[in-house]
C-alpha cells in the first residue's frame, strides 16, 4: 500500500475502510458520507446530523469527520472511530435517537448497536455509553484486511475526550487514548510489516529473515 502522506490519499484510504466496514457490519445499506479531515474539538470524530454537503448532481450527504490531530493513533483505534460514527449514521437513516443532552450523551440504543458490531463500549457519566474500543473480533478483521497505520498527523490537534455536541450540528465522540492491543512486526531488511494481537515468531516471505516487533 502507498504511504498515506497526503490528505487526499488519506481521505481515500478512510473511504476504502468505510466501504469495507459498511459491507461487513451494515450489509452495505449506509449512505456514503463525505469524509473530511479537520480538528473536531474534544473528540476523535463526528458525523453531521443534517446532510451538510450538496453535490453537483443535487445529491446531499452527511459529513463524517476524523480529527486531523488524531490520525496517528493505532489503525485499530481509527477504525473503531469510523465504526462508532457509522452506528450514528445508521441510526440517522433509521430515525433512531441514540443520543441526548445536546447529542453528547450516548444512550443504551447506541451501546447495543455498537456492541453488535464488534465494538467494546464503556460508560462515562458525562457522555454515556460512548467510550469506544475495538474488540478482538474487529482487530482480527482489520488484520485480515491488511490495513496499516496512517503516516501523517496534524500537530496540535485534539487529544481530549468528548463530543462536539448538537450545537455544532454533529454527533459522535470517542473515549480516551489507550495502549494499543496490537503489535507491529517488521522485516529488518525490506520493511514489510504485519500486525498481530499477540507475540509471534515469523519469517519474512521476501527476505527469508526473522521479523521483529517494532
Amino acid at each position: 500500500m502507498k504511504e498515506t502522506v497526503k490528505t487526499s490519499r488519506t481521505a481515500g484510504y478512510l473511504e476504502k475502510i468505510f466501504r469495507a466496514l459498511n459491507e461487513r457490519y451494515f450489509d452495505g445499506v449506509l449512505e456514503e458520507p463525505v469524509i473530511t479531515l479537520t480538528d473536531t474539538p474534544k473528540a476523535y470524530g463526528h458525523v453531521t446530523v443534517s446532510k451538510a454537503w450538496a453535490l453537483a448532481n443535487g445529491e446531499r450527504r452527511h459529513e463524517l469527520n476524523i480529527g486531523a490531530g488524531t490520525l496517528d493513533r493505532d489503525i485499530t483505534e481509527v477504525v473503531a472511530t469510523i465504526l462508532h460514527e457509522q452506528v450514528h449514521l445508521y441510526h440517522l437513516q433509521e430515525g433512531v435517537q441514540d443520543t441526548s443532552r445536546g447529542a453528547r450523551y450516548h444512550n443504551k440504543r447506541f451501546r447495543d448497536a455498537a456492541e453488535a458490531r464488534d465494538l467494546k463500549i464503556s460508560y462515562d457519566s458525562k457522555i454515556g455509553w460512548s467510550i469506544t474500543e475495538p474488540t478482538e473480533a474487529l482487530i482480527d478483521f482489520i488484520i485480515s484486511q491488511g490495513w496499516q497505520d496512517i503516516r501523517m498527523n496534524r500537530e496540535g490537534g485534539c487529544t481530549a475526550t468528548g463530543d462536539p455536541g448538537r450545537g455544532a450540528g454533529a454527533v459522535g465522540g470517542i473515549g480516551p487514548r489507550r495502549t494499543s492491543s496490537t503489535r507491529k512486526v517488521l522485516c529488518p531488511c525490506c520493511g514489510q510489516s504485519v500486525r498481530a494481537t499477540r507475540h509471534v515468531s515469523i519469517i519474512c516471505g521476501i527476505c527469508h529473515v526473522p521479523m521483529v516487533e517494532a
